[in-house]
């Protein structure tokens, strides 16, 4: 999965909302934390193709087994790299929906998504930072400390994720909406592909 090399930790604020006295029935609020990062984005052939600036808010919920669920939503802009025409984000076999092959520079968009699956061996804090370049690695080192294993960085069927972009209109392109969304990770890893951000 090509966006689990999130890097650029830019600037950091957190907000942590904490259950109060919750009934037997009543599930515990999340904790939260929000940053806004900067990443260079990879297609599906692993190349960069795409700058984003993106507010990521982490959801966390602690299991009674001391792991946390976690869930990382992504809400953003892209803008395709400087320095001439680049493959584009679909451009690669394991695409089976109708792609183009390149984008040129300056093609700027949208994009929304999320990734969730679990932590385990670490403890969350929600005052984390991650210093510049924040791999996922990183950031999940960040939050729940070096020894945290994310289930979405390891073989584990215990992964979801989706992101979704969409360029903005008259920008002279033959597609403008790309998808990678899956299941798992590593070698249960069932990646979809779909779409592109393409003008050839």
């Amino acid at each position: 999965m090509n966006r689990y090399s999130i890097t650029t930790a830019i600037a950091l604020s957190c907000a942590v909302a904490f259950a109060g006295a919750a009934s037997a029935t009543k599930q515990p609020r999340p904790h939260k934390a929000r940053t806004t990062i900067h990443t260079v984005d990879n297609g599906c052939s692993g190349q960069p193709w795409a700058n984003d600036t993106i507010k990521r808010t982490l959801k966390v919920h602690q299991s009674k087994d001391g792991s946390y669920r976690i869930r990382e939503e992504d809400k953003g802009v892209f803008q395709t790299n400087a320095g001439g025409t680049v493959a584009s984000p679909g451009n690669c076999p394991e695409n089976r929906s109708r792609h183009g092959k390149t984008v040129r520079a300056g093609v700027t968009g949208t994009l929304k998504g999320y990734i969730q699956g679990t932590v385990t061996g670490g403890t969350f804090n929600p005052s984390g930072t991650c210093a510049d370049p924040c791999t996922q690695p990183a950031f999940i080192a960040a939050y729940f400390g070096s020894g945290a294993t994310f289930s979405c960085l390891t073989a584990s069927r215990d992964c979801k994720f989706k992101w979704v972009y969409h360029a903005k209109r008259d920008q002279k392109l033959l597609f403008r909406h790309w998808e990678d969304s899956g299941k798992g990770a590593g070698t249960f890893l069932k990646e979809r592909f779909k779409g592109d951000i393409a003008d050839a």
